[in-house]
């Protein structure tokens, strides 16, 4: 394959906008994010024979994408992620009134969700928010199965005490 028809290939990444969301996601910034995915890029493009030889090129791309925010992080000494930006709740018939309460009763489970510890605001974002499998959950996280489960669920039950000791009642659409 010439260097031309690899570049054509490298730039049409299905999962391309995923990446970019979950970049966008870590380090909160569209410039930082683009510069991530760039990174990536160039990584695969220097790396173009033993790209070619990966089985699973999209967890490849989103663990060394997690690496490259974990590193940009650090770099900037950035300690809270925000993910309120992916969390639009809408149905076109809310009064005013109604998408103030949505946005507000959102915010605080937003501001729960950031005082997770890292590893369990990383999961709970991969599983609810971008949909992967556990499976798919502890090979871009290196770590195993049972770890990526119980994580899980000790962040949902912290979620939940903290919305019960909140007196935070369930919204009814």
């Amino acid at each position: 394959m010439d260097s031309e028809q690899y570049g054509k290939e490298m730039l049409d990444l299905p999962f391309k906008n995923k990446l970019y969301r979950f970049a966008l996601k870590f380090v909160g910034s569209t410039y930082d994010a683009e510069d991530i995915l760039q990174e990536l890029l160039i990584k695969i493009w220097n790396r173009k024979e033993q790209y070619a030889d990966i089985e699973n090129k999209e967890a490849w791309c989103m663990t060394v994408t997690r690496n490259l925010c974990i590193d940009k992080t650090r770099a900037k000494k950035v300690s809270s992620m925000d993910v309120s930006d992916y969390h639009h709740l809408s149905d076109g018939a809310d009064t005013q009134d109604k998408v103030m309460e949505k946005d507000e009763r959102m915010s605080s489970i937003m501001v729960l969700v950031n005082q997770l510890p890292e590893k369990q605001r990383e999961i709970v974002f991969l599983r609810d928010v971008e949909g992967y499998t556990y499976q798919e959950i502890a090979d871009l996280t290196d770590n195993s199965l049972d770890f990526v489960k119980v994580s899980l669920h000790r962040a949902r039950k912290s979620l939940k005490d903290q919305l019960i000791k909140r007196n935070f009642k369930k919204y009814n659409t």
